[in-house]
């Protein structure tokens, strides 16, 4: 379920797979799946048989008119992976977001993906 509050789009769920497949496909669907799509950053963090992987996406919004960012946490291990994504940066207004198209949308592709 996608939660939009004030100022971002977020989306949480649990899977039941296999965290490096999860990645994976992530990391290629988000990219693959817009020629403006780009991976900007990550971060991985082992302990024991638990990770914690972070991806920060980036692409341009066309109905926004600007960039929209996609940060997207997987955590666990095989079988036991909690997700958590969140969008930000889809709005033109200067003190109140005016629209959030472009993070929604993000987010869906997000969705589809899993």
């Amino acid at each position: 379920m996608i939660e939009s509050g004030d100022t971002m789009a977020k989306y949480q769920t649990q899977l039941n797979t296999n965290f490096n497949q999860l990645l994976s496909k992530i990391e290629q669907g988000i990219v693959n799946g817009s020629i403006s799509a780009s991976l900007e950053e990550r971060s991985d963090f082992y302990k024991e048989e638990y990770r914690c992987s972070v991806r920060v996406f980036e692409r341009y919004s066309y109905t926004g008119g600007n960039r929209v960012s996609l940060t997207v946490t997987l955590f666990g291990k095989d079988g036991d992976i909690s997700l958590s994504a969140i969008t930000s940066g889809g709005s033109q207004g200067i003190f109140l977001k005016l629209n959030t198209f472009g993070e929604d949308a993000f987010l869906e592709k997000l969705i589809e993906l899993l």
